[in-house]
């Protein structure tokens, strides 16, 4: 059996990654090598490497689950989301100042390296996606568990599907994001940016010699 995590990124992959792994899953997490045969439609060596892992999350996972799921009739699909598509779209902004511009990933997926004043076409695509799942699956629940970290039953639930002991971590927000601006401006983004990563350089550099 193949475990899949489909939600976008910042919906709380990472908190699903903690639990897969501490349930014992071969676990394989983003991978920019097969993102980039994704890209070239090169599936064969995707499904290769998928076949010795048994859980996975972030890209380029969640844009093929219809492939995975016809190659592997027994995979099962995680969709993580978030409390309301604005919240998804802040975490996004966020990301994107404290790591300056997305352009690995988010730029071809979701057609901005940096996603202030786009906010309608991030939340337009997470909420499309987000549909398409549920419309994909919808005659097969058993096959699709829909996920929000925060409500306090997560791991019950996840455990339930998959069918294992539940787990608990000592922190179920695995990837909680500093405070850093997440308005929509382009210009107060990069301000920010510069900000956040010089003080973040300057702390790693103090350390270094302290």
């Amino acid at each position: 059996m193949k475990i899949i995590g489909i939600g976008l990124n910042k919906t709380g992959t990472k908190t699903l990654k903690a639990y897969l792994l501490r349930m014992g899953f071969k676990h394989h997490s983003y991978d920019l090598d097969l993102f980039n045969h994704y890209r070239k439609n090169n599936f064969s060596h995707i499904f290769d490497v998928m076949e010795d892992m048994e859980s996975f999350e972030d890209w380029p996972w969640p844009l093929m689950y219809k492939e995975i799921d016809r190659k592997f009739p027994d995979a099962k699909f995680i969709l993580t989301i978030r409390k309301s598509p604005k919240i998804w779209y802040r975490s996004l902004c966020k990301m994107a100042v404290r790591m300056g511009p997305l352009s690995k990933f988010e730029k071809y997926i979701y057609g901005f390296s940096m996603p202030h004043g786009k906010k309608k076409e991030h939340i337009d695509f997470y909420k499309k996606h987000n549909e398409e799942v549920r419309e994909y699956f919808k005659d097969r629940p058993e096959k699709l568990l829909e996920l929000r970290f925060g409500e306090g039953n997560e791991a019950k639930k996840l455990a339930n599907f998959l069918n294992v002991p539940e787990v608990s971590l000592e922190n179920d927000h695995r990837n909680k994001s500093p405070k850093v601006y997440d308005g929509e401006n382009l210009f107060l983004a990069h301000i920010n940016r510069i900000k956040y990563q010089t003080i973040w350089y300057a702390k790693r550099y103090f350390k270094k010699w302290v």
